[in-house]
């Protein structure tokens, strides 16, 4: 942390600052410059305390502004977590050294729907089955999942073929009913900062899937695994599926790829990318998989459903059995060219 002073800070003024740093344990380090002067903070803080000891410096006269000097999130920063993080779930992996994919429909429509969509996934060499039982839609009037329905039928299918499943939470109270059944909570874009449900999903000691806000800072996403990994859950996947467009004529989203060398830059959790809601665009999906791949993604989560122009939700963005099937055989050579792996069940 840095106490900048205002131009011509009295002593009395830089006196009272170092004063309430020692008050607080903090032995300050003064820090002259050529028109004003700076106080230094050379010992780590604990959050709680940063963020009291920032709020009491900003209001003492003199004071100009207050700097951070590492990053807010320390259970999530490569800093502090020199070891990158591998998180399992059954027989799937999503770290360093491979690239995973999880595969499967918008939503859970029905059990045959579901079972055909994961025999598919499997076939093709995905680790992780995807599919929605609680859908949060923009329109009360869309299809909202078949809900509890949707939840037995995740398990079941996650059962009979040893995928590990992934499914949405929409709510801290939802929490220990989605996680009886599935593998990996997903936490939606728009749930980011739900902070109760981060608290509860961290709580439940199953591997999250936190998906990006759509205008969300790269500081705000790692925040929000700050919360998951704060209750001792070390087991976070963070997801960048696109942000707010500036153009909404050809893509749902702008699909922020440069996120990857980012956060991978400033956290040691892995990184996956999802070109179906990035893109909204089926087409557009293969061609962006592969480049998030050659960005340096651990993985990547792809629509894909029997019959996309019957899909009851999202059908314009999910691949055909058939296109999906030949993107996964384009990325396991691309992979092999990368010098990665693609973990396999089939």
């Amino acid at each position: 942390m840095i106490i900048v002073m205002q131009f011509g800070a009295s002593q009395a003024q830089i006196d009272a600052v170092c004063e309430v740093l020692r008050s607080h344990g903090v032995e300050p380090l003064v820090l002259p410059g050529e028109d004003r002067l700076a106080i230094g903070v050379p010992a780590a803080l604990d959050p709680g305390k940063r963020e009291h000891l920032e709020t009491v410096l900003g209001s003492l006269d003199g004071v100009s502004k207050i700097t951070q000097t590492s990053s807010p999130y320390k259970l999530a920063s490569i800093e502090f977590h020199r070891d990158r993080t591998t998180v399992r779930a059954k027989r799937a992996s999503v770290g360093p050294g491979a690239f995973a994919v999880i595969g499967g429909p918008c939503s859970v429509e029905s059990y045959e729907q579901f079972s055909e969509s994961a025999r598919v996934v499997k076939a093709s060499g995905a680790t992780l089955l995807r599919g929605g039982a609680f859908k949060p839609r923009t329109s009360p009037y869309s299809f909202q999942g078949l809900q509890e329905e949707g939840l037995r039928i995740l398990k079941q299918v996650g059962d009979e073929t040893g995928l590990a499943t992934v499914s949405e939470v929409m709510s801290g109270e939802m929490v220990p009913l989605v996680a009886e059944f599935v593998d990996v909570l997903q936490i939606g874009a728009r749930s980011m900062q739900n902070f109760p449900l981060l608290v509860e999903a961290g709580r439940s000691k199953k591997p999250v899937f936190l998906k990006r806000g759509p205008s969300a800072t790269i500081d705000e996403f790692l925040l929000a695994a700050e919360y998951v990994l704060g209750q001792g859950n070390p087991n976070v996947i963070l997801c960048e599926r696109g942000v707010m467009p500036l153009d909404r004529s050809y893509t749902r989203n702008t699909l922020d790829l440069s996120a990857v060398p980012v956060l991978k830059e400033h956290t040691h959790l892995p990184v996956v990318i999802d070109p179906s809601h990035g893109t909204g665009v089926a087409r557009y999906v293969p061609p962006m998989a592969k480049a998030a791949l050659v960005a340096g993604a651990d993985g990547v989560m792809i629509e894909m459903h029997p019959d996309p122009k019957n899909a009851l939700s999202d059908g314009s963005q999910a691949l055909n059995p058939a296109q999906f099937e030949a993107l996964m055989g384009e990325l396991r050579a691309l992979a092999g060219f990368l010098g990665l792996r693609m973990p396999s069940l089939a």
